[in-house]
């Protein structure tokens, strides 16, 4: 850790949503609020809930059917993110005025490069406590702060104090946090491969210290030098600034598990439009068309395809999204249905192969649909009034 001489803080805020609710609706204080839908939403699940309520073993993501199971007793709101995004711009103003470097992690979350904002405060602990003041005195809300050289122990901190929280790790310190931790508590670790290290009995990052580089990546590849470095306190990745979007996408939970053909002919089609115009609105184009399909049993399945030019159409997001789909074995009810695009740039790489004339149509198109977002006529349709001079029948 000695070659990281930054100073990274991570600002977590506590239960967001339900601190958020609780401004707005006093008389919610300190009871078990859990928000994400009425008790009795059959297809809603929990975004955040109260400390309260999560004493009754309650999480986020949770279904929320399952919530009032366990806390029967609980108040049950849907989410109301118009609010909660108020309250986050002006949380984010805040950060940008504290820290010459800011990089949003989340609506209620970020990491503050506070290097060489040292010699403002008597030492961490104070620009800790200052933050959390100013925090507070903006959005009412209290958040949780992790003070360290980096940003994966940052984070590691700020979880460890939880709720209104503040945690240093130095490099004085830093094997006694991390050494007893169970190997998920690592940046990355998810389940897989926590059963993965369970299986050579590596349960604690002090036991994962005791394998080798050479060993760790023998048996994980590249993430092998992530945990070794990792278990170690190492992470050398800068706190950045956001850049442009890297996917821009739209999906649907429905509010009845559908069969897979069903969403197929009837709801692909408007999610389709949905991220064409969205694409549209930011001048972007892709190549990479990614299908998310999220089962009944809430197992996920993604699939994509990499197209040989770039795209924008509604048209051809579809034709692409339609083939994923049709490939999809499953035969189990679809809950969730989505499409996103990556590979995005703001200039339009064509094929050797492309139509002028099509393009240009659906550069037309798209003018019209900005127009007017109902105008009936598609791609297809113009081109065949274009080559024929006579309209197909049909909207």
């Amino acid at each position: 850790m000695s070659k990281n001489s930054r100073t990274v803080v991570h600002v977590d805020m506590d239960a967001f949503f339900c601190a958020v609710e609780t401004l707005h609706h006093p008389e919610y204080a300190g009871k078990c609020l859990i928000v994400g839908g009425y008790k009795d939403a059959p297809r809603a699940v929990v975004s955040s809930c109260s400390y309260e309520a999560r004493r009754y073993g309650v999480h986020s993501a949770m279904p929320i059917a399952q919530a009032a199971r366990l806390c029967p007793h609980g108040i049950f709101v849907p989410p109301n993110m118009a609010l909660y995004k108020e309250v986050s711009a002006k949380l984010h103003a805040l950060f940008r005025q504290i820290a010459p470097v800011v990089e949003p992690v989340s609506i209620d979350e970020a990491f503050l490069d506070m290097t060489g904002c040292e010699h403002f405060y008597p030492d961490l602990a104070g620009m800790g406590r200052s933050i959390q003041e100013q925090v507070y005195k903006t959005t009412g809300c209290t958040a949780s702060i992790g003070i360290a050289p980096c940003k994966f122990l940052a984070k590691l901190a700020s979880d460890l104090r939880k709720p209104q929280g503040l945690y240093i790790i130095t490099e004085d310190n830093v094997d006694a946090v991390l050494l007893p931790l169970p190997v998920n508590k690592l940046w990355g670790v998810g389940e897989k491969t926590t059963q993965a290290l369970a299986r050579h009995s590596i349960y604690t990052v002090a036991e994962l210290r005791t394998k080798s580089q050479a060993w760790l990546q023998s048996m994980f590849g590249s993430a092998g030098a992530q945990l070794y470095a990792l278990a170690r306190g190492i992470d050398d990745r800068p706190v950045e600034p956001p850049g442009p979007a890297k996917s821009i996408g739209h999906e649907v939970t429905f509010a009845v598990d559908l069969p897979i053909r069903k969403a197929l002919n009837e709801e692909l089609p408007a999610i389709a439009q949905a991220v064409a115009r969205r694409l549209q609105r930011d001048g972007r184009y892709g190549r990479t068309v990614m299908l998310k399909v999220r089962f009944s049993d809430f197992t996920t399945l993604t699939r994509q395809h990499t197209l040989p030019n770039s795209v924008v159409s509604v048209t051809d997001i579809l034709r692409a999204a339609t083939s994923l789909l049709k490939n999809v074995k499953e035969t189990k009810p679809v809950r969730l249905l989505g499409i996103y695009i990556t590979d995005l740039s703001k200039h339009q790489q064509l094929s050797l192969f492309a139509d002028p004339r099509k393009q240009k149509i659906e550069q037309l198109l798209r003018r019209l649909k900005q127009q007017d977002p109902n105008c009936p006529i598609t791609t297809a349709t113009a081109f065949s009034i274009r080559q024929t001079g006579k309209r197909k029948e049909g909207p």
